[in-house]
């Protein structure tokens, strides 16, 4: 089996990246990822050098591996900052580092693309372009559980972490699922949504092609208004989000809050099988409890309606816990070069483990279900 690597996406046969990627998840699939790279948001200029590893036999694509070359960490959710500056008091340089994910995209798939002799081979390909290239450490984010194994044996440090998600527990609608949780969590959520309607405003939820090029135009600038509140660029452009509105169109759920005849909000999500995936949000004014309104309670009642799974509100948030999200956690492997911080960061790991798993079970005595067999 042959390695190859290259410096572009459209390296890459198209159909045999779709082949791969036909169960791999949305957002490891040509389109998503072409789409970050063609719109000017994951390029070189912005630290995100494409550079995938496939494997031929034969003639034929085996595996892929859509790999970035990376100059700084952000846009990852798996913060690797205090490794950076260990690295630089040691005199060494952490960055350019390797990394296998999707980039700005906390979402759990697959990301080893073929079947298993070509994953074991595009495993031992990402350490060897460690090596050849003489870089700090590799960096696999959000792989899939199937995917663990054969890292931890191929001698990768595994990583844990919580996110929250939403589950249906089978809910006929959204007052069935408050029925679920205990009084007072119930109560705060009723009185959070009646604060947006008693604001006078309305949510409308568009699909596919009934998001046209104008709500694009908004949603952007509701995004871009609402990172620079925040003092951080934001990450994505009006051009990506046009291109994965053409190009992922039957994926796409846009909820549009608006007072009276005036939007004045959005969030976006993405559906792909049985979930439901929250990317992003935005407002260009503030009004109390929207933010709650248009990134958690329209999505839940959304995936009830339609028969959804699972709602994954992206990264972190305790917050969440409290409205009927539950604590799960999520994988990271890293290959790191350099023996001996290769051991601090394995002891280290090992401790984080012990306190992810604590902070995990800790966080079910919180849950906002009055069966504790719900949320777990």
């Amino acid at each position: 089996m042959n390695l190859h690597l290259a410096d572009q996406l459209n390296a890459l046969d198209a159909a045999d990246w779709d082949r791969l990627a036909a169960d791999a998840g949305l957002f490891m699939q040509r389109h998503w990822l072409t789409a970050l790279h063609d719109s000017g948001c994951a390029t070189a200029a912005t630290g995100w050098q494409p550079l995938p590893i496939w494997s031929e036999q034969h003639g034929q694509l085996q595996g892929l591996a859509p790999a970035w070359l990376k100059s700084h960490s952000r846009g990852e959710y798996v913060f690797d900052w205090a490794w950076a500056e260990a690295w630089q008091r040691a005199g060494l340089d952490y960055y350019p580092k390797l990394l296998l994910a999707s980039p700005f995209t906390p979402v759990t798939g697959q990301r080893l693309l073929g079947e298993a002799p070509a994953r074991a081979a595009l495993l031992q390909g990402l350490q060897q372009v460690v090596a050849d290239h003489q870089l700090s450490s590799a960096h696999i984010l959000f792989p899939a559980e199937d995917e663990l194994a054969p890292m931890q044996d191929a001698g990768w440090l595994l990583r844990e972490a919580v996110q929250f998600h939403w589950q249906n527990q089978g809910y006929a609608d959204f007052d069935a699922f408050l029925a679920a949780l205990s009084q007072g969590k119930r109560k705060k959520i009723r009185q959070e949504r009646r604060k947006v309607r008693d604001a006078g405003i309305s949510i409308q939820v568009l699909r596919g092609a009934e998001i046209t090029d104008q709500h694009w135009q908004f949603f952007e600038r509701c995004y871009r208004q609402t990172y620079l509140e925040h003092r951080s660029p934001p990450y994505l452009n009006l051009d990506f989000f046009r291109m994965a509105g053409r190009l992922l169109s039957g994926h796409c759920v846009l909820f549009i809050a608006s007072r009276g005849d005036q939007p004045i909000a959005a969030s976006w999500c993405l559906q792909d099988g049985g979930t439901l995936y929250g990317r992003y949000w935005g407002a260009l004014e503030s009004v109390d409890c929207l933010h709650f309104e248009l990134c958690y309670y329209s999505g839940i009642e959304y995936a009830i309606q339609h028969g959804l799974q699972c709602f994954e509100g992206g990264a972190q948030g305790e917050h969440k816990l409290a409205r009927g999200f539950t604590p799960v956690i999520t994988h990271s492997a890293h290959w790191i070069a350099h023996p001996q911080f290769r051991r601090a960061i394995a002891n280290w790991l090992a401790r984080e483990r012990e306190a992810i798993r604590d902070y995990r079970a800790t966080l079910f005595l919180h849950a906002a279900y009055k069966n504790p067999c719900t949320a777990a």
